[in-house]
């Protein structure tokens, strides 16, 4: 008796299994759906997409919307090509991403191990400062990046983008440096290590998953951004999503749907292989701060 509902029992479970795993194909199918329509129509000539099905595959093959996309032609100041909005992304990106997430580092650092009255009245600004709208810093960030002189520059952008990230990368450092031994820092303060000698030789070379975590959100975060871009930067540094938006509106008559497919795909690229290489550090990284002692 015991072994028949023993048998039962791993029947369930088995099918049980079968069903949760068709269901997140189920699942799979209707989140990569799109992005199924979009590759397979960036490589159709226009004609297929207008007269055709969009869900099949090309009849005749081409890259030409690719290369349109990408080209750099010029259109009074202009260009609708996206390769050098996608340099204006990357020139952005890097510096914004290393800055904020070493100043997070920092605030975390300072916030766990070097306490002091009124820390944590700080750090929960900090933190109320995740949930600001974008829309309401709009026109004082403007006010304040004409007094700097950055307006319509890519260093203005770098420093919009840094400011606004600082919130969210000292929330994560702080969650993960407060289950960081504090022994350590004090046994390296007795040797006589200073504030900065324990923050590069001990606290940031342990840092890794947590530093993978806030360079993928900083990462996503910046350049998927489209309203400070559109709201701070000018003709020469636009970035990508701007450009992609502009690559749109730009199509006058017939709408180039695969021209702008294949732009699609390539605005999101980055931020694509990005969670490919490194995603699964993402929750790794999350979790490893979660748990104190």
């Amino acid at each position: 008796m015991a072994a028949l509902n023993q048998d039962s029992a791993i029947r369930t479970g088995s099918t049980a299994k079968v069903l949760i795993y068709l269901l997140l194909l189920l699942f799979a199918f209707f989140y990569l759906l799109p992005l199924f329509v979009m590759g397979v129509n960036s490589v159709k000539p226009l004609s297929e997409i207008t007269g055709g099905n969009m869900m099949a595959l090309p009849q005749v093959w081409t890259f030409e919307p690719w290369r349109q996309a990408w080209s750099e032609a010029q259109v009074g100041v202009q260009a609708t090509g996206l390769k050098p909005y996608f340099w204006n992304s990357i020139k952005m990106v890097v510096p914004a991403v290393f800055i904020s997430t070493i100043l997070g580092a920092l605030n975390g650092y300072v916030l766990t191990k070097w306490r002091f009255r009124g820390d944590t009245i700080l750090f929960g600004l900090m933190l109320f400062a995740c949930f600001i709208p974008f829309q309401i810093v709009l026109i004082p960030m403007a006010r304040m990046l004409g007094l700097f002189g950055l307006a319509g520059t890519t260093w203005g952008l770098v420093l919009v983008h840094v400011v606004y990230g600082i919130g969210f990368t000292t929330l994560y450092y702080r969650n993960y440096y407060a289950a960081f031994p504090t022994e350590l820092v004090r046994a390296a303060q007795i040797d006589g290590a200073g504030f900065f000698q324990i923050f590069w030789r001990i606290m940031l070379p342990s840092s890794g998953p947590i530093t993978v975590v806030s360079v993928i959100w900083q990462f996503t975060n910046i350049w998927n951004d489209f309203l400070f871009g559109a709201s701070f930067a000018d003709f020469s540094s636009q970035p990508m999503t701007v450009a992609l938006n502009n690559l749109v509106q730009s199509s006058t008559g017939v709408k180039e749907y695969n021209v702008h497919f294949a732009g699609a795909i390539l605005a999101a690229l980055p931020t694509l292989l990005v969670y490919i290489v490194a995603g699964r550090f993402f929750v790794r990284g999350l979790m490893a701060g979660s748990v104190k002692g």
